[in-house]
């Protein structure tokens, strides 16, 4: 029995880290620090897994120099099983190059169509508590039939370079029972103009929604009370921002594993998505267990009762 199950595209990232601004067109800046490592679906699949998580990603990439590195980085994570990640040698491996800084970010990616998710599922489908994929596109038949075996389905959407934030995408929130996305992802395909507004319109499509806020932390609804949650984010000295809402995906899901009511989980998630900003993003970024408690030993910002929940599943 797998915890969690994340389906979608795994990249190469190029991390460029430390520039001073962004260039102009034509200019050249300099970075101070640089990584190659796996980003996409892997930082989520990654910072499940270093959460105690047994955790399965399912994707597409190819047999080249970045795919074949990308295997070696992760087959060295424990809790995190490669059985779903096919090589396919006709497309090459979906590489991003992230220019980044603590204040502002830009990205470059090439993706072949042979390397997004896959629809289909060849062989027995794995038991999962959670399957994990971005509802941009329609999903797939396999979520169907492990959603009616009683797995719970965790959607994501994400940037839209058509500018048109389609609200076709919305009606797909009648097959996912948890939704996280960001403020401009929320607010862009609900048409509202603050993060409370867009919770509150998802909030009426779908069971658990959670809207991230960079700094100012998460907003939810509390499903039990109908009650608006906002938790802000702890305050960190950031060095990347890049993959910080894909650990706090994994996070919120292992606040879900564990059963944890709807603020616990948001400072949990929040938590962990803080300390991956103190290091260069993707899946390198992700902190595992020791570290969130080294945080918790070192600061005094969780609640007790909360505090003494993290410290228990960490062990």
């Amino acid at each position: 029995m797998l915890d969690v199950l994340f389906a979608g595209e795994v990249f190469c990232d190029l991390v460029f880290a430390g520039i001073p601004h962004l260039p102009a067109p034509g200019g050249e800046v300099y970075a101070d620090r640089f990584a190659v490592v796996p980003g996409g679906t892997a930082t989520r699949s990654v910072a499940a897994a270093r959460l105690g998580l047994s955790t399965g990603l399912c994707a597409v990439i190819g047999t080249d120099v970045l795919g074949a590195h990308l295997v070696t980085e992760l087959a060295r994570e424990p809790n995190l099983d490669l059985a779903w990640l096919r090589r396919d040698p006709a497309v090459q491996t979906p590489v991003t190059v992230a220019a980044t800084n603590e204040h502002e970010r830009t990205f470059i990616t090439y993706e072949e169509d042979g390397a997004r998710r896959p629809q289909t599922w060849d062989g027995e489908l794995p038991d999962t508590r959670f399957v994990q994929l971005t509802i941009g596109r329609p999903l797939p038949g396999w979520v169907a039939r492990l959603r009616a075996r009683g797995t719970r389905v965790v959607g994501g959407v994400g940037w839209d370079p058509t500018g048109r934030w389609s609200p076709e995408v919305l009606t797909r929130l009648a097959e996912v029972d948890v939704f996280v996305c960001n403020a401009v992802e929320a607010t862009s395909y609900t048409r509202t103009g603050t993060v409370e507004e867009a919770v509150k319109v998802l909030d009426d499509l779908v069971a658990d929604v959670v809207v991230t806020d960079g700094p100012r932390g998460a907003v939810a609804v509390d499903g039990a009370t109908g009650e608006l949650i906002r938790i802000p984010a702890p305050r960190v000295s950031a060095v990347d921002p890049t993959g910080a809402g894909d650990v706090f995906t994994a996070a919120l899901i292992t606040g879900l594993r564990h059963g944890w009511p709807p603020a616990t989980r948001l400072r949990f998630a929040g938590l962990c998505a803080a300390l991956s900003v103190r290091s260069l993003g993707g899946a390198g970024s992700a902190p595992d267990r020791e570290a969130v408690a080294a945080f918790l030993t070192e600061t005094a910002g969780t609640p007790g009762d909360d505090a003494d929940r993290f410290r228990a599943a960490l062990r």
